[in-house]
């Protein structure tokens, strides 16, 4: 083999090797946009819904000027909206006067961040409804309908148990929100006689059922805890971050205003 055609296979190789990563990150991300489409079987009821459920719109707490100034020179990443908050109000100010003192506030022991690993959704979280079409003794196809029997509610929760779940929840809602573009909230309501045009076909000779299933989202993923402080040396002021420690946690996060259909002939 010549010298020329040993620069050609190795310019090849090269091109491969730079293509392949690229051509992998799409795929992947296309892979995380459709684990999250909406399937053919579950429909949008928000028109439909006799109950009006209230979008639960997550409150983004900015840092101000001075609070981001602290928490950029901390180790730990500090994303919890509540701690923002507070740290936002705390008018604590060393006086420049105060040479060599010192001081130590402690603000408690706080959830610092949430970090996700795992976010997927099942279809089938919860059934609210089922309905039912006789025409054993029919003499033509009939069809069957989604109608609401009851008012149901479905609410979402923690998997386990961890201090301040109020906080946690928070976070876990924020990073699903993050990675799925759905209406989640930890509530939703679907409302009595709430109705869909979607229809089935039921032969004859044959028992057709409509169930319908409240989507959920589940949510997994690591917390982190710390005792806070604020650090006041001289006329400086910081924030540190002790006993740090990390928890698992899930949590399902229903899908609001969505319904998911299975049909069946016996």
């Amino acid at each position: 083999m010549n010298r020329r055609k040993i620069w050609q296979i190795a310019l090849i190789v090269f091109v491969i090797t730079l293509i392949s990563p690229v051509n992998s990150f799409g795929a992947d991300k296309k892979k995380a946009k459709d684990d999250f489409k909406v399937p053919s079987h579950a429909l949008n009821i928000s028109k439909e819904n006799t109950f009006p459920n209230s979008t639960e719109d997550q409150e983004i707490v900015e840092p101000s000027k001075a609070t981001k100034g602290l928490i950029n020179e901390v180790d730990v990443p500090i994303e919890n909206p509540d701690l923002i908050k507070m740290l936002n109000e705390t008018t604590v100010k060393p006086s420049f006067l105060a040479i060599g003192y010192r001081g130590m506030i402690y603000l408690g022991r706080w959830p610092i961040n949430y970090k996700s690993s795992e976010t997927t959704v099942n279809w089938e979280y919860q059934q609210i409804n089922e309905n039912e079409l006789n025409n054993m003794g029919g003499d033509s196809t009939q069809k069957i309908n989604y109608i609401q029997k009851q008012q149901t509610e479905v609410e979402g929760a923690l998997t386990n148990k961890i201090t301040k779940p109020d906080d946690i929840k928070k976070m876990m809602l924020l990073k699903a929100k993050e990675k799925a573009d759905l209406p989640l909230s930890y509530k939703t309501v679907i409302g009595q006689n709430t109705k869909k045009d979607n229809s089935y076909a039921v032969p004859t000779e044959k028992i057709g059922t409509l169930k319908a299933y409240a989507p959920a989202v589940s949510e997994k993923g690591q917390v982190t805890f710390g005792e806070v402080y604020i650090k006041l040396k001289g006329n400086k002021k910081s924030i540190v971050v002790k006993n740090v420690t990390k928890q698992g946690i899930g949590a399902w996060i229903p899908i609001q205003d969505y319904v998911s259909f299975t049909f069946n002939l016996k």
